[in-house]
């Protein structure tokens, strides 16, 4: 990734004149959206502009890519979710998007705005009137109607207007087709190649990109000729069927059709039931999902594998995972099949029961030594699990099945600062649900947690008296333990430090007797911090000790990583800072390995706690500034979770007066801009810290703008001699900016430059 744009894999043809005036065109307007029909190439010029204008934008460029969501309300929680926006209030997601981007110069990309042109306009509004520095790339095949929005209709290739094989072969389309060809079918040139025929057929195709490379895709198993005659047949019957489409659509619907006809009927069958994935699937999930009712499972894999080899389904790799996905046109396509064969409603169940089973073994097996890989995994499945929970909503007599999902999906969730998504999820699956019932009880309880730790105590406490009144007729023993351990929560929050003892206490008894270890073990952590407050620190230590020890057995990460963090401050009021240092360094590298910001935070808080009473100022102040920057990112501060981080209202103010006031400001911004990465080094003792630098330039990298420039192209991989040529420079002044900029960040290597550059992009405001 480069930014946050993903990088590209097929060559990008043509298009000079259209990546001048949009680029040109976002010089002097802050919002443009490019329109034109599905297939014209809106995506790739959008993303190609946005790639090529990242070093004018300081806090980089992002794409939201909106072909998957189908639900409005979502919009501005997903444009959240994709910048790192997280808020742990009922703050709306409009306003934690509008402050997290306020004060920030970027480029938002939103891609696929069509089907949600209404509220895209109304979101890309609010932020451009509250976001003076923003700037946003629109693709949507109808405006968006936003106040300053320029429009940009996006045409299709230039294809050849003369028989000359010469001048055929400059034509973008022609090119477009070689180009793809080559991957196809090797040594096809056009050189080689009847050129003449491929011009006609991308006439013919009239130079729309998507039916351009789909025709080429074809090259495995036919000539041009071949596929032009095939072509020219679909043409006739769709013409005869669809006078009214308008010429284009007709294009590409035609070679879509096509497409379809050359596929086996199994393969259409398959075809169509992927329709109900969104944003990808892998193949154990597929052969499940749409095996069945002429579909054999030990055949879907087969025929998966040619489905990729016709094109109308990609293969992804990464981290040795395979996962299929299909271009939304095609998707679309096969989801209009399958309404057509009245099987969606099923498919769709199907898909709903393993996503259900994907979250009831998540949460399952969360509390043991694969929390980094199931991370990994829901992320990449979010899409479908949201795609589930919506179905769940939906359809009448599904909201238990929706409620269970959602409950399996609630320490992902918390880990991730998803509290309003989740919220907003149970609130409307309890809405459609009747009870009592055991879904509603669980559904009642997990909202409820929610609302406490967004500071909703009334809605909270509802939630919380329906679900215990619930949980005791239904005489669920955890449940009602539970239903004490939130009060307790709040209580704690609230600064009740005795009554969230006996509440705690009470709910740890009950657990115990209910045999739930795994939620003895979190409620016995929030335990120890009351216990703390209390001034009860020997209690507190045995508690804690306790539950560190069972989830280190498991192989646990991030509970236990929170528990070594209450340990490290019980350590400190202990007056034993060496174990205190410790605890808290093993509990970063903890949350390290997950990514988890909220968890990053924490620990980043307290080791500059502990920095600051050892009277290490410089090292307190930046360590400050780094969890300032990462609670800014998720809308929180550290005693929205815990009481126990209130000592930041002591040594800051003493790092202040020891400092003074512009060495202070200076050490804490420093610290807030650094790279996570950067910061996590720094309170591991694994760097030095940065050296005071002026950020005028750039208003917070501590790096000039032409030091940047420079980073970036050393990121690519480029040596002086090429970094000279392509700033225009001598290789004497090209190597004094790589000298300069090793100085400024305090590195030895050009792979730490790299590094340091490809995780600023997303620190700002994503995971870092």
């Amino acid at each position: 990734m480069i930014g946050r744009l993903p990088a590209e894999v097929t060559g990008f043809v043509g298009r000079r004149h259209e990546v001048a005036e949009v680029k040109r065109l976002l010089s002097t307007s802050r919002l443009v959206t490019l329109t034109g029909p599905g297939g014209v190439g809106k995506t790739r010029l959008a993303l190609r502009v946005a790639g090529e204008l990242r070093r004018v934008h300081r806090d980089g460029v992002w794409l939201v890519e909106l072909g998957e969501l189908r639900d409005p309300a979502l919009l501005a929680q997903t444009v959240a979710d994709t910048l790192g926006l997280r808020t742990a209030t009922a703050q709306p997601a409009q306003a934690t998007v509008e402050s997290g981007l306020r004060d920030r110069r970027l480029l938002l990309v939103l891609d696929n705005c069509e089907h949600l042109v209404e509220t895209c306009a109304a979101l890309v509004d609010r932020l451009l009137r509250g976001c003076p520095e923003l700037r946003v790339l629109a693709t949507s095949r109808q405006s968006l109607g936003a106040a300053g929005e320029v429009l940009v209709p996006v045409p299709p290739l230039p294809v050849p207007g003369t028989a000359d094989p010469a001048a055929a072969a400059g034509a973008d389309a022609v090119r477009l087709f070689f180009d793809r060809a080559a991957a196809v079918l090797p040594g096809f040139t056009p050189e080689t190649a009847d050129t003449a025929a491929v011009a006609r057929l991308c006439r013919r195709l009239e130079g729309i990109p998507l039916a351009v490379e789909l025709a080429a895709a074809r090259l495995r198993s036919l000539t041009v000729e071949q596929i032009e005659a095939r072509l020219d047949e679909r043409y006739r019957l769709l013409s005869l069927g669809r006078r009214t489409a308008p010429a284009r659509r007709q294009t590409l619907r035609a070679l879509i059709d096509w497409s379809h006809d050359l596929c086996t009927g199994p393969e259409r069958l398959l075809w169509a039931r992927l329709s109900v994935f969104y944003g990808g699937v892998d193949p154990d999930a597929a052969e499940h999902v749409c095996s069945g009712d002429g579909l054999d499972p030990g055949e879907a894999l087969h025929l998966l594998d040619s489905l990729v080899d016709k094109s109308i389904v990609a293969r992804d790799e990464h981290r040795g995972r395979v996962r299929y996905r299909m271009l939304e046109t095609l998707r679309e396509y096969g989801e209009e099949l399958l309404v057509a064969s009245g099987d969606r409603q099923r498919v769709r169940r199907r898909h709903r029961d393993w996503y259900e089973r994907t979250a009831a073994r998540f949460a399952a097996e969360w509390m043991g030594p694969d929390q980094a890989a199931w991370v990994a995994t829901l992320d990449a499945e979010y899409p479908n699990l949201r795609a589930a929970l919506e179905f769940c909503a939906d359809e009448p007599g599904e909201a238990p099945a929706g409620l269970r999902l959602a409950v399996g999906l609630d320490e992902y969730w918390a880990m991730g600062g998803h509290h309003s998504e989740a919220r907003r999820w149970l609130d409307r699956l309890l809405s459609v649900s009747t009870g009592p019932s055991r879904e509603r009880v669980a559904g009642l309880r997990v909202s409820g947690s929610y609302a406490v730790w967004q500071g909703d105590v009334g809605p909270a406490l509802r939630l919380l008296t329906e679900a215990a009144r619930s949980a005791a007729r239904l005489g669920d023993r955890a449940e009602i333990a539970y239903t004490t351990h939130l009060p307790g929560m709040a209580a704690l929050l609230e600064g009740d430090a005795n009554r969230a003892v006996a509440l705690l206490d009470e709910a740890l008894n009950r657990m115990r007797a209910a045999r739930a270890r795994q939620h003895e073990v979190n409620t016995g952590l929030f335990l120890g911090v009351a216990l703390i407050l209390a001034g009860d620190l020997a209690r507190a230590r045995h508690v804690l000790d306790e539950c560190v020890a069972w989830l280190s057995r498991r192989g646990e990460v991030w509970w236990r990583a929170l528990g070594l963090t209450l340990i490290a401050h019980l350590e400190a009021a202990g007056g034993r800072p060496e174990q205190a240092e410790a605890a808290a360094r093993e509990a970063l590298r903890c949350h390290r390995r997950l990514g988890s910001r909220p968890g990053l935070a924490f620990a980043l808080e307290t080791l500059a706690v502990l920095a600051g009473s050892r009277a290490e100022h410089d090292r307190a102040a930046a360590l400050a500034g780094a969890a300032e920057g990462l609670w800014h990112g998720i809308g929180a501060g550290p005693e929205s979770y815990f009481p126990v981080f209130r000592p930041r209202r002591d040594y800051l103010p003493r790092a202040h007066a020891a400092l003074g006031e512009t060495a202070f400001d200076r050490a804490v911004r420093a610290g807030r801009d650094m790279p996570v990465g950067a910061a996590v080094a720094l309170a591991l003792a694994e760097s030095a810290p940065p050296p005071p630098v002026s950020t005028a330039a750039t208003g917070r990298s501590p790096l000039t703008r032409r030091q940047w420039e420079v980073a970036e192209l050393v990121t690519l991989g480029l040596t002086n001699q090429e970094i000279a040529a392509r700033l225009v420079l001598s290789r004497r002044t090209a190597e004094t900016h790589v000298e300069h900029i090793l100085t400024r960040l305090g590195f030895t290597s050009r792979a730490q430059i790299a590094a340091w550059v490809t995780e600023r992009r997303p620190a700002a405001s994503s995971d870092g």
